[in-house]
C-alpha cells in the first residue's frame, strides 16, 4: 500500500458495490459523512410484490438521491471494464450479490474492502444473518475485511459484536447490522487508506459456511423440536418467510412463541383455544402470533383464528 495521506473524507475517490437495505445504509453513511462516492455498482431492478412492479435496489433510490452516477451490470464478471476508467482509489462493498472477478480487485490503488454480516471466521458465505439465527446463537456481528478471490478470506482490520436478542428475525438482525457496519466504515476507512489498519489472517480451522437460502428450506420442518423451530423461523423472517401447509395452502409463521410442553396431541394439529392460534410440535405448543395465509394480508394470530375458524376444526398442518 502506498504511503499516500488522505486527511479528509472528500480525498479518496470510492467506489461503492452494494445492493439490499442493509447496504442502502452503509452508502447513506457515507454520502451523509461527505466521503467522495464516485459510484455505485448494484445489481438490475427487477419485480417486486404480487404485481411485479419493477423496483430499483435500496442503494439506487440512495445514490440517485445524493446525484451519485450508478452502474448496473447484469454480469459483473464480464462488464467490468467501466471500473477502470473510473479511477477509484477503494472500492467498498457490502452484500452487492455477485462474485466480483480479479479485474475488479485489481482496479483500485488501496485494495478492496468488504463489510461482512458475520464475525469471521464464522459464517462465510451468502446468509451469514440467517444462519446464525437458525443456530441459535447469542451475537453475531460484522467483518472489515479485504476482499480477495476466495469467498469471504481475506485479511480482517476490525470487527463489530451485535447482540442477537430473543425476539431478533432477520428483518431486525440485518437492520442493526447494517449500522455497525456504516459505523465501522466511518470509523476505519481512512485509517484503512493510510495504511494504519494492519490486519490479521483468519485461522481456517475456525471457517463455518453459511450456504444460501434454498427455497425448500422455507417449508419449516414440523418435526423439529421448539426452539430448533422458532429458531428457522426467525432466520426466514421477515422475508422470504418460512411457511407450513394448511388446507393444501401456503401459510407463513412470520412470528411464533413457546406456549407450554403440552405434548397431547398428534404433531401439526391445531389446538383449541379463544384467543390465541397454537400448534403441537413432538415437545410442546407454540403460538402462532403473525401469519399470512396465501393471498391474504399478514394477521396476527387472534385475528387469523376469528376469521378462519371453519379452516382450522380438525385441520392439520403439513
Amino acid at each position: 500500500m502506498s504511503n499516500s495521506m488522505f486527511h479528509s473524507p472528500s480525498e479518496p475517490r470510492i467506489l461503492y458495490m452494494g445492493t439490499p437495505a442493509i447496504s442502502a445504509i452503509v452508502l447513506t453513511g457515507l454520502l451523509e459523512n461527505h466521503f467522495n462516492v464516485i459510484g455505485l455498482v448494484c445489481n438490475e431492478d427487477k419485480p417486486v410484490g404480487r404485481k411485479g412492479k419493477i423496483e430499483p435496489p435500496p442503494t439506487k433510490v440512495v445514490a440517485q438521491k445524493f446525484g451519485i452516477p450508478v452502474f448496473q451490470p447484469h454480469r459483473i464478471r464480464l462488464e467490468n471494464d467501466f471500473i477502470r476508467e473510473l479511477k477509484p482509489d477503494v472500492i467498498v462493498t457490502m452484500a452487492y450479490g455477485q462474485i466480483v472477478p480479479e479485474a475488479v480487485l485489481s482496479a483500485p490503488k488501496y485494495g478492496c474492502l468488504n463489510l461482512h454480516g458475520s464475525l469471521l471466521p464464522a459464517w462465510r458465505g451468502a446468509a451469514p444473518i440467517q444462519r446464525s439465527l437458525m443456530a441459535g446463537e447469542k451475537e453475531t456481528g460484522v467483518t472489515l475485511m479485504e476482499m480477495v478471490a476466495a469467498m469471504d478470506a481475506g485479511r480482517m482490520y476490525d470487527k463489530a459484536v451485535v447482540t442477537i436478542e430473543e425476539n431478533d428475525n432477520y428483518s431486525s438482525l440485518s437492520e442493526k447490522i447494517g449500522l455497525a457496519a456504516r459505523d465501522l466504515i466511518l470509523r476505519d476507512l481512512l485509517p484503512y487508506l493510510n495504511g494504519d489498519l494492519i490486519g490479521e489472517e483468519q485461522d481456517e480451522k475456525l471457517v463455518t459456511f453459511a450456504a444460501k437460502i434454498k427455497p425448500e428450506e422455507e417449508h419449516l420442518n414440523l418435526s423439529m423440536v421448539s426452539s430448533d423451530f422458532l429458531h428457522m423461523l426467525r432466520g426466514l423472517s421477515e422475508k422470504p418467510g418460512g411457511y407450513l401447509l394448511l388446507d393444501g395452502k401456503k401459510m407463513k409463521i412470520l412470528k411464533a412463541s413457546i406456549f407450554s410442553t403440552e405434548t397431547s396431541r398428534p404433531v401439526g394439529s391445531t389446538l383449541p383455544h379463544k384467543k390465541k392460534l397454537l400448534l403441537q410440535l413432538s415437545d410442546g405448543v407454540i403460538s402462532l402470533d403473525e401469519v399470512q395465509l396465501e393471498g391474504k394480508k399478514m394477521m396476527d394470530g387472534t385475528s387469523f383464528l376469528n376469521g378462519f375458524r371453519s379452516i382450522l376444526e380438525g385441520a392439520r398442518f403439513e
